[in-house]
């Protein structure tokens, strides 16, 4: 049996930014939610579930070992934290928004 649940009941975020770019990486607090999480952060499903943030490579790096993914999204910064008119232009917006995804696990 499965059930949705918010990316952040799951894992958690560290993230910075550089220029227009926004690096995150996600861990999952157990190893078993791992396929969950690189489910929920497919560079597809966020391509499709932000297509107005996101408008350049969508990269992923699986961190097996460490139960863990490193996602490096260009051009998702609206130009970045000195070139936006947005009030939060970091890195960290990223993470809030990934960890709001929804993701479906085993019971």
């Amino acid at each position: 049996m499965s059930r949705r649940v918010p990316v952040h009941a799951i894992a958690h975020a560290r993230a910075g930014d550089k220029g227009d770019t926004s690096n995150v990486c996600l861990f999952v607090y157990e190893p078993r939610h791992y396929p969950a999480l690189l489910r929920a952060v497919a560079p597809e499903r966020l391509r499709a579930k932000f297509p107005k943030l996101l408008r350049g490579p969508i990269r992923l790096f699986e961190l097996p070992h460490l139960h863990g993914v490193n996602l490096v999204m260009e051009n998702a910064l609206e130009g970045g934290v000195n070139a936006s008119l947005n009030l939060d232009g970091h890195g960290k917006s990223w993470s809030f928004l990934l960890l709001g995804l929804e993701a479906e696990i085993e019971d």
